[in-house]
């Protein structure tokens, strides 16, 4: 995997809208050492933006290191909050859903 930035930038291209279909949520990653993204899903469509949002759903937040580790499926999202090396402000039933995206 590359970068968090890369990551990020070519989600939309690697989410199929079968996937995300129905949903209507927006996510705030907020990843130490990379920096901060939104990514909006709205019923089988996602998109990516730099920054975050205060309309968000939930928050996000991780360091580059852990993040980069649970997108690779090298780390369990679940241990890594239970460990708190993932935190989750909001909804946390919209969290659960990024599941369907990784």
């Amino acid at each position: 995997m590359g970068t968090v930035q890369e990551f990020f930038e070519g989600l939309p291209g690697r989410v199929s809208p079968e996937r995300i279909a129905g949903m209507n949520n927006t996510y705030v990653f907020e990843i130490e050492g990379a920096g901060t993204w939104t990514v909006a899903l709205t019923d089988g469509s996602l998109t990516v933006s730099d920054g975050g949002s205060a309309n968000a759903d939930c928050t996000i937040s991780a360091s580059e290191e852990s993040f980069q580790k649970i997108v690779a499926g090298e780390q369990n999202p679940t241990t890594a909050y239970m460990t708190g090396k993932l935190k989750i402000k909001g909804d946390m039933g919209v969290a659960m859903k990024l599941q369907k995206l990784f």
